[in-house]
């Protein structure tokens, strides 16, 4: 049997609507595990408590970014094909590395990240610093299908609401990632178990709590940029759909 490789209408609305996708078990087998077995041998051999911070703001395993077993999960999966038809008819950048997440079980005192935007005034970023891409897609590896357990919390439309407030409250420089509102929101959480991806828009606000469960969350993230993100990116901001033609028109109100 055939791996989706498209979307069909019902999904590009929703990921206009909610800026987010989710496929369930679309990434299995031994793309799955040995990609997990991979980000588990470091965690057991070359992680540095020291360090969690740098991990937590940056990727976990970063000696591995570039491993086949990691890239494998993208290009191996039907996911370039999914990221290449959500852009269409413009292209992708190529995808050459990934960033892992682990939420670690509770006792670790690992900092909790509030609601964010990606590559928009991080604390390990210079203020200035604009590292956006044009949406990220994420693999669960590891962990319980649990909201309290390590989730990904996001704000579905929340895209919407932070074009806005990039169009009109924000300059680039100031440390303040989202606005007040989006701040006070808890976020619905990606509740998942292994081999289930999720698509989310770059604009999406989201934030990670602590893991109260006993194994760690473990996540695997590609951020896909079209293939002119560095020329579109500030404009991007205040225009969701600037690097997505299709779905530009999609969005506009019909008219009779």
């Amino acid at each position: 049997m055939s791996r989706p490789v498209t979307w069909n209408d019902e999904d590009r609305r929703r990921f206009i609507n909610d800026g987010v996708l989710i496929r369930r078990g679309l990434v299995h087998g031994d793309l799955v595990s040995q990609a997990r077995d991979l980000v588990g041998g470091w965690l057991n051999e070359a992680y540095d408590p020291a360090r969690l911070a740098a991990y937590t703001e940056r990727s976990f395993a970063p000696e591995l970014e570039e491993h086949p077993d990691l890239l494998a999960l993208y290009r191996r999966s039907g996911l370039a094909e999914l990221a290449g038809d959500l852009v269409s008819p413009a292209t992708t950048a190529p995808v050459t590395r990934a960033q892992i997440q682990v939420r670690l079980p509770e006792g670790a005192h690992q900092p909790v990240k509030q609601m964010h935007v990606d590559g928009v005034s991080c604390p390990h970023l210079e203020p200035r610093d604009l590292r956006t891409f044009t949406f990220i897609i994420g693999v669960v590896l590891d962990g319980s299908a649990t909201a309290d357990a390590g989730a990904l919390h996001y704000v579905p439309g929340g895209h919407h609401r932070m074009a806005r407030y990039f169009a009109t409250d924000w300059v680039l420089g100031q440390p303040a990632q989202t606005p007040d509102d989006i701040d006070a929101q808890d976020g619905i959480a990606l509740t998942a178990e292994p081999g289930d991806v999720v698509v989310m828009h770059h604009l999406v606000p989201h934030r990670v709590g602590i893991n109260t469960s006993s194994t760690p969350r473990v996540m695997a993230y590609f951020r896909v940029r079209h293939a002119q993100h560095l020329d579109l990116a500030l404009r991007a901001l205040s225009d969701p759909w600037l690097e997505y033609p299709a779905l530009d028109a999609l969005s506009r109100p019909k008219t009779v």
